[in-house]
């Protein structure tokens, strides 16, 4: 018999339970929101649209986002901080070769699994970054900033080749996001209708290769 010191009051579970419905709702929408803003731009994409793909009322959209601009821009920032995120990995103590292996190969992985993310950052990006340009400014310059310092650490040490540690990282986002970015045109040289999951498997051994290769790390 549980003890009724350890059941939760009946408000706590209620917020609980409505907690986890916003979350799946919201992921529901922002993964629907990332195939819509893809393929029709933010210009042609609409809530409706949205909704639709989303399976949930247009309600839902305006209840959890506010308006098509605001979704639209926590679809850019959570696209961002998820790419951030795997380079948490690249500390002055850990291993040069292991830890950029595993930020290209969460790059890769991120542009197999949430391909639409990547083209809607990218789109925004070709017009100028008008809603992303202050994260990019502060967020992402930072990140390259302070990663890019630990790099060049390791090349002082001599436990990588001299490589430029600011400019590496825009070769990696290059070599990771085009594989989503331009899908279609890898597809089309490949001869295939899309980058099935063995082709991708294969880009990402060859640029994990290529990438450790150049930093004297294979």
């Amino acid at each position: 018999m549980i003890p009724l010191s350890s059941v939760p009051p009946a408000d706590a579970a209620d917020e609980t339970a409505k907690g986890q419905i916003r979350q799946a709702n919201e992921a529901l929408i922002l993964a629907a929101a990332e195939r819509v803003f893809a393929g029709a731009g933010f210009g042609g994409a609409t809530m409706a649209a949205i909704a639709e793909a989303s399976g949930l009322p247009k309600a839902n959209l305006h209840y959890y986002f506010g308006n098509k601009q605001a979704l639209y821009r926590r679809v850019l920032a959570r696209t961002l901080a998820d790419w951030l995120l795997p380079a948490h990995v690249i500390t002055p103590e850990a291993d040069p070769r292991q830890a950029i292996e595993h930020y290209i190969r969460a790059k890769m992985a991120l542009s197999a699994q949430r391909p639409h993310a990547s083209r809607v950052f990218a789109n925004e990006l070709l017009h100028g970054a008008p809603v992303l340009k202050e994260l990019l400014v502060t967020e992402l310059s930072g990140m390259v900033r302070d990663k890019a310092a630990v790099i060049q650490g390791w090349i002082d040490a001599g436990r990588m080749a001299p490589v430029d540690s600011t400019h590496l990282f825009f070769t990696i986002w290059a070599a990771t996001q085009t594989y989503a970015d331009s899908e279609v045109q890898v597809s089309a040289v490949l001869g295939t209708p899309s980058l099935a999951p063995a082709a991708h498997a294969r880009a990402t051994e060859h640029v994990v290769s290529l990438l450790l290769r150049g930093c004297g790390l294979l």
